[in-house]
């Protein structure tokens, strides 16, 4: 996945196969996010999952612990 800064956020978007599929996915991102202490802004709509990402006690900008949890995304979105 090629992740973008927009904006003051890393932004990037998943297709999956279903609704079922993208739901699971987000359930593992949501158990890796809680572990590392942050929070993903993220939508969903059917097969699609949306992520914009930035450090709110760093004045809303991109850090590393962004693309620590990007990273991690992209590891958990190769399973699917």
């Amino acid at each position: 996945m090629m992740w973008q800064e927009k904006d003051n956020t890393l932004q990037a978007e998943f297709t999956f196969t279903n609704f079922t599929q993208a739901f699971a996915f987000m359930t593992e991102v949501a158990f890796v996010a809680e572990a590392q202490g942050h929070h993903p802004n993220w939508t969903n709509v059917y097969n699609r999952v949306s992520f914009s990402l930035n450090t709110h006690d760093a004045g809303n900008t991109v850090t590393e612990k962004d693309w620590d949890l990007a990273r991690a995304i992209d590891e958990i979105a190769k399973r699917y």
